[in-house]
């Protein structure tokens, strides 16, 4: 049976499947090299064609994948509203305040949040975002005119909101823009490719993918000698300063998630994984000393592949019982 973290994050991407219009791939290129405007429906082809400005109502729980102008107004009290933002892994969000009409003093609320945050789990985490947790959120009510403008630090960020009076709410504009070295990144698809590159930056990221999945590492340069190191309770790649993790777990958090291997030195062919975790995270972890750089793909489970082995696979880990 799936978990309540699953089925949550399923709900939420389900959006970019089922909602008017939204649905873009994030890693799978060759449908929108060959027709950009495959994946789109034919009404948002033609706005987007005419180069109109998409615009459309929010509902209560909603996600947006796509940029444009989009108004919530209440039609009943909503205590209990939020809006998720996702782009492309090399994509950071801004959202601009266009007008705003709540009742501050009312209990009303409406706040901004750099990353996701589910049942209390962050993406990314404190860990690796770099600003503190008290930071990443932008209250309107607090900071007003002050900041109507905000930009996410990834290719994620959300919106809480909460009217109590019918026909009051807010209208913003989302916009898109591009971050030459993507860090943290959440995958709209359970499969697809991505290189990910930290160029003398003492960071560390995460690519987070919300399945279970094969991943396979097919090229990583940590600027050090070669080798892969399963991860055991005595051992690890904590002192050698660069290095990648894969962890899995039933949460958001990768700080909370389960460490499975470590790669700690360079190599060109392929490391595979099995992990049928909810879960499954790409971590990087740089000391600002090398250029860093790491390529995978990954693609969702079968049921087939979880009952064969593969020669090159590693240890499988987080498998439901069935």
């Amino acid at each position: 049976m799936p978990s309540a973290f699953q089925f949550q994050c399923h709900f939420i991407l389900i959006f970019l499947a089922a909602s008017k219009g939204e649905t873009r791939y994030l890693e799978v290129r060759d449908a929108v090299e060959d027709e950009p405007f495959l994946l789109l429906s034919e009404d948002l082809k033609r706005e987007l064609s005419a180069g109109q400005i998409y615009r459309r109502s929010l509902r209560c729980i909603d996600m947006l994948s796509i940029e444009g102008q989009f108004t919530f107004t209440a039609d009943q009290p909503q205590l209990h509203c939020a809006t998720f933002f996702i782009g492309e892994p090399e994509d950071l969000i801004t959202i601009d305040y266009d007008f705003v009409n709540i009742d501050c003093q009312g209990g009303d609320l409406l706040k901004v949040f750099d990353g996701w945050i589910l049942k209390g789990e962050k993406f990314p985490s404190s860990l690796d975002h770099p600003l503190p947790t008290s930071q990443r959120y932008i209250d309107f009510c607090e900071s007003g005119n002050i900041q109507r403008s905000i930009r996410s630090s990834q290719n994620v960020a959300m919106i809480f909101f909460r009217i109590h009076q019918p026909g009051n709410g807010f209208t913003i504009t989302v916009k898109k823009n591009a971050n030459l070295f993507p860090c943290n990144v959440i995958s709209q698809t359970p499969s697809g490719r991505f290189t990910m590159v930290s160029p003398h930056q003492h960071r560390n990221c995460s690519f987070s993918i919300i399945y279970p999945v094969v991943i396979k590492i097919s090229d990583l340069i940590l600027g050090h000698l070669n080798g892969l190191l399963l991860k055991k309770p005595s051992s690890g790649c904590a002192g050698v300063g660069d290095f990648i993790e894969l962890l899995g777990g039933t949460g958001l958090d990768p700080s909370k998630m389960f460490p499975l291997a470590d790669l700690c030195h360079s190599f060109h062919g392929s490391a595979q994984m099995k992990i049928g975790c909810d879960n499954t995270v790409l971590r990087m972890v740089s000391s600002g000393k090398h250029i860093n750089r790491v390529t995978f793909e990954y693609h969702q489970l079968n049921l087939q592949e979880t009952e064969n082995r593969k020669e090159n696979s590693i240890e499988e880990f987080c498998f439901p019982s069935i």
